[in-house]
């Protein structure tokens, strides 16, 4: 039995267990599910685990922030749940929008191979920093062989993605090996062809899409490419692969299915990918690289600064796999990349503001978390930094994307590249040596990352204070009438924000409400379909279905007002919202009105959770002892 066994048995049960699970894979910090449903998922209970930094959910997926020991769990979470990442689950799946798709498909095609791709950039790292230490020499035998088995897993970009993109999109393995390699094929490349003779024609004239044809398929021109090291095509190509199965599957007889799908998914997908597929992409491709090098050279410090800020953010909600695939093209097609590499130094801005928060931290605990997270950073993993610590501490993460900015953009201003692809943090380093042995790159890089480092502690040093930690049962019995000590939070009266029956948190069918691991409260059943604000504050949440109200009031308590349960499934049906989150509230005012009737007639409950969600923050929390309320009544006494 695994050390993670117990960790995998209690996510996999936290997901809806195995049966609510239609894919699973990971990145270096994250187990990424595909939901069959989303919601029955406890995501609290999951995020106060211990073992657990975070949960996410974004871009389609539900990722559960592990750490460095993601391998691990991932391997447990499958041998639990009997089946593998490629699992050919035919099961309902939810609708997702077309970015999400998109994001979701780059993700799990790009991250199960990020490893080898990171194993390959340090090999020809250091074979270029070995060559400037003076080691051997460059066209030495010893370089040949260095350079080229780090270089192996960027030629043959194709079939390493042919095969995740095959797991990804339901398509048989070898048969996605074989159409990467396929498009490796030398005898089919552009190089070969040329070699031949003149072109028999040429397409496009006169346009950027100008294409010379040395060959026709059956009189159709053939636009060849050379496809070693491409990364989009093959995408497609797979993607295609798996819509070209599936009439041949539901017609093929069961009995020579396993040799005639794979042989006509290969007949006819890959002269598709050679005719139209390839061709179309590789434009794309090169369009969008053009994009990024005419954005660069119009300014390469404001890009550096956008890209430098808003690149953690993009990080945390998956929306940066949009990007990183043109950083590896830009590489397989010129040998350097210029648009994600210069952005690497972040890493250190990151651990920097950590470092400096770790001499501020109160909590023994988290100062003791801080250490792993700070020696995960220093190797360029940050999740554990982000979710454990600043992400939290809003202004230090703030800061942490302001140093970003200002380093990127000083890299850019020293018109940077990264010329091997893989590693992370320190990492990444032998990656900027020229391919001449020029430090310049480097230099520049170092001092990018010194940038970065300085203003992000610096900021962290000076303008972030933590609170200090109390513990009440520890202080002395407060006088009458004594006013708290806190400066943030005080005795408070949260008015009922609804009408009907009183009931205990015990009575609500819902673990994270029963168990108080939201925080202690009370529950209503409301006889009136209006919830208004039980006291005076900002509305900080509501959520887009309208079907729970995150309060903060003036007097610092947060209060969570979830109407009914589960009623997160009728996606705004019969709820309509009086007021926006981010708007000042009075006590009183209506905020939420919905159609009691309609809701219990689809079949949900009602009944209603009110939450102190910062019960830590005060000595104790008081509920009434009525059996009913109104809006007039007091539901909640909180003592500092």
């Amino acid at each position: 039995m695994s050390k993670y066994t117990e960790l995998a048995t209690k996510i996999l049960e936290k997901v809806g267990g195995a049966e609510n699970i239609n894919d699973l894979t990971h990145c270096i910090t994250r187990l990424r599910f595909k939901l069959k449903n989303e919601s029955i998922a406890k995501t609290e209970e999951l995020k106060n685990m211990d073992g657990v930094v975070t949960v996410m959910q974004s871009g389609g997926q539900y990722q559960v922030v592990i750490g460095n020991h993601v391998g691990d769990v991932f391997e447990e979470v499958m041998r639990l749940r009997g089946g593998s990442s490629s699992s050919q689950d035919t099961g309902p799946k939810e609708k997702q929008k077309f970015f999400d798709m998109l994001l979701d498909g780059l993700s799990g095609v790009f991250q199960p191979f990020l490893t080898i791709l990171t194993a390959g950039g340090m090999i020809r790292g250091i074979t270029a920093l070995l060559v400037f230490l003076g080691v051997f020499e460059r066209g030495s035998g010893a370089f040949i062989m260095l350079d080229n088995i780090g270089d192996t897993v960027f030629m043959f970009m194709p079939v390493f993605i042919g095969l995740t993109a095959a797991r990804k999109f339901r398509v048989n393995e070898f048969v996605g090996i074989l159409l990467g390699a396929g498009l490796m094929n030398p005898n089919l490349s552009l190089t070969t062809l040329s070699a031949a003779g003149d072109p028999i024609m040429t397409v496009f004239y006169g346009t950027i899409f100008e294409s010379p044809i040395h060959q026709t398929f059956f009189g159709i021109p053939w636009i060849a490419r050379n496809y070693a090291s491409s990364v989009i095509p093959i995408v497609f190509i797979i993607l295609l692969a798996s819509q070209v199965q599936k009439p041949l599957k539901k017609f093929i007889p069961s009995v020579v299915a396993n040799f005639l799908v794979p042989f006509f998914t290969v007949l006819i997908t890959l002269p598709l990918g050679f005719l139209i597929v390839g061709p179309i992409f590789t434009v794309v491709t090169d369009l969008l690289m053009v994009f990024f090098d005419f954005v660069i050279g119009i300014s390469p410090v404001l890009f550096g600064a956008i890209a430098g800020f808003f690149w953690q953010i993009l990080i945390i909600f998956g929306l940066h796999w949009a990007i990183v695939p043109l950083g590896i093209a830009q590489f397989a097609a010129n040998g350097w990349n210029q648009i994600t590499g210069p952005l690497m130094l972040i890493t250190f801005g990151q651990t920097a503001a950590l470092i400096a928060l770790y001499f501020k931290l109160k909590d023994p605990k988290e100062k003791e978390l801080a250490v792993p997270a700070i020696i995960s950073g220093i190797v360029g993993i940050t999740e554990a930094s982000i979710y454990g610590f600043t992400l939290k501490r809003k202004a230090v993460f703030l800061y942490t994307c302001i140093a970003g900015s200002i380093g990127t953009a000083f890299v850019m201003t020293r018109d940077v590249r990264t010329w091997n692809q893989g590693g992370l943090g320190i990492f990444t380093l032998p990656n900027f040596i020229r391919p001449d042995g020029s430090l310049d790159d480097l230099i520049s890089k170092l001092i990018g990352i010194v940038i970065a480092i300085v203003i992000a502690f610096s900021l962290t040093w000076f303008f972030h204070k933590e609170p200090e930690i109390t513990h009440p049962e520890s202080q002395p019995e407060p006088k009458p009438d004594t006013k708290t000590n806190s400066a943030s939070v005080k005795n408070t009266k949260i008015m009922s924000p609804m009408t009907g029956d009183v009931k205990s948190l015990k009575e609500v069918k819902d673990e994270a409400f029963s168990q108080g691991l939201l925080g202690k409260g009370i529950a209503v059943e409301p006889t009136t379909g209006k919830v208004v604000a039980p006291a005076d504050g900002v509305m900080t949440t509501l959520f887009p279905t309208h079907h729970a109200i995150g309060i903060t009031t003036n007097d610092g308590a947060e209060i969570l007002i979830h109407i009914g349960m589960d009623t997160v499934q009728l996606e705004g049906k019969h709820f309509t919202a009086k007021v926006a989150q981010g708007e000042k509230i009075k006590k009183g005012q209506v905020l939420v009105e919905f159609d009691m009737e309609a809701i219990k007639a689809e079949g949900y409950s009602l009944i209603t959770p009110i939450i102190i969600t910062n019960t830590q923050d005060y000595t104790d929390i008081i509920e009434t002892d009525q059996r009913s309320v109104t809006t007039n009544d007091t539901l909640i006494n909180i003592l500092a």
